[in-house]
């Protein structure tokens, strides 16, 4: 949910449309009139809200959105972990995963007809489990080659917390005590 105002160039009213986070940076660029070109415009995932901000009638194309909760045991391969908690989402149907046990055991709510997801209907849309989950498999495959760091071994000192102890003059990698862990929050 989100809430916009502009006078005199957004059309008032509430919207019912699929639209998420990835669409506030393409919206704003577009309201500021700036043109997302090459390699930034390869970059964003979202699409623009002008259109709907303008009229609550404005075509709006069917989308999916994903949301992987990405936690595995540091240096595990992350295709270990595909059905971790997980949603695939479109404008009606929202396919989930719990993430028991890292195995497949998916949920299907039918958010217009049940939007507290209350009864699960995967069992009386066999296709629909099949078309979201088809979408979802596209997705992993494609974020995987983008996982590069997560087998990685963490620095020593997280380097946010280590320029908020230099800036604030606390402690830092010069005069920390032993076995003092810098990974946590300060």
């Amino acid at each position: 949910m989100s809430f916009w105002r502009w006078p005199g160039r957004l059309t008032p009213g509430e919207r019912s449309n699929l639209t998420g986070h990835v669409d506030v940076f393409p919206t704003l660029a577009e309201l500021a009139g700036v043109k997302l070109r090459g390699s930034l415009q390869a970059q964003v995932e979202g699409r623009s809200l002008v259109p709907l901000l303008q009229s609550a009638s404005a075509a709006w194309p069917e989308r999916i959105f994903v949301r992987h909760i990405g936690r595995w045991p540091q240096g595990a391969d992350p295709r270990g972990f595909k059905y971790g908690p997980v949603s695939v989402r479109n404008q009606r149907w929202q396919l989930v995963n719990p993430g028991r046990e890292n195995a497949r055991q998916w949920e299907l709510y039918d958010l217009a007809a049940d939007p507290g997801q209350k009864s699960n209907v995967a069992a009386d849309y066999p296709q629909v489990v099949r078309q979201l989950e088809a979408a979802y498999d596209r997705w992993w495959d494609d974020v995987q080659p983008f996982l590069v760091n997560e087998r990685a071994t963490p620095p020593s000192f997280n380097p946010y917390h280590t320029q908020y102890w230099k800036q604030y003059q606390g402690p830092g990698p010069n005069n920390i005590p032993p076995g003092t862990n810098l990974m946590k929050s300060p």
